[in-house]
């Protein structure tokens, strides 16, 4: 039995409360087949072993929960522990453009790392909490995020409950690919930064020719 298997069999055996767990663990940092599971689910739901409702309500408070966890280790461990917790959760490099985004999109990005770019949930939490993003916004756009990928996904399971295997394969190709772009999009702006910035000793250059021609 590998690992996914065995989440599989956990979520058979005891239902939504498993469901709770794993995505609790899985939005502090630990990697688990969360996407994977939410499809089983639904499709459980589909053939009557599960009920919907409580599926949505405890996968959403397991997600959130977790989330804002991640969010308080960032903001009482302060930046440091942040990223020493980073190496474990997708290393610094990565923590570094969670910071980024968060500075230049903030709700933005806790919005879509729930949901649309979720390798980066994580890092997200961690750097909105080491940076003192607001907690009450952190909390509005967390829980719609989540929320939206939870109904998303349980909903495509149900409604697709013969292919969740593989549904869970392009889903999670689907979502590094998207991860990848983005960190591709995001070097490229910064490197066509770097050329547009004057060089120094022009500007050095250009500052005495100005004051030359103003004392002249």
């Amino acid at each position: 039995m590998n690992f996914s298997d065995y989440f599989l069999s956990m979520l058979g055996v005891y239902g939504a409360p498993a469901l709770f767990a794993v995505l609790l663990i899985g939005a502090i940092g630990v990697p688990m087949p969360a996407t994977l599971l939410l499809l089983a689910a639904g499709s459980f739901v589909e053939q009557g072993e599960l009920n919907l409702w409580p599926v949505l309500v405890l996968a959403s408070a397991g997600a959130i929960i977790g989330d804002n966890i991640g969010y308080a280790l960032g903001r009482w461990g302060g930046e440091r522990a942040a990223r020493t917790f980073s190496r474990l959760v997708g290393g610094e490099q990565q923590l570094k453009h969670a910071e980024h985004w968060l500075r230049r999109w903030e709700g933005a990005s806790v919005f879509l790392t729930r949901w649309l770019f979720t390798p980066l949930g994580p890092l997200v939490n961690l750097m909105s909490g080491a940076s003192r993003y607001p907690w009450p916004r952190f909390l509005l756009y967390d829980a719609l995020g989540e929320a939206l990928w939870v109904v998303l996904y349980v909903l495509l399971g149900k409604f697709f409950s013969d292919s969740v295997q593989l549904m869970s394969e392009f889903f999670g190709d689907f979502t590094w690919m998207i991860v990848g772009l983005l960190f591709v999009l995001i070097l490229g702006w910064q490197f066509v930064k770097l050329l547009r910035a004057p060089d120094e000793e022009d500007v050095k250059a250009e500052t005495s020719r100005q004051l030359f021609d103003s004392a002249s």
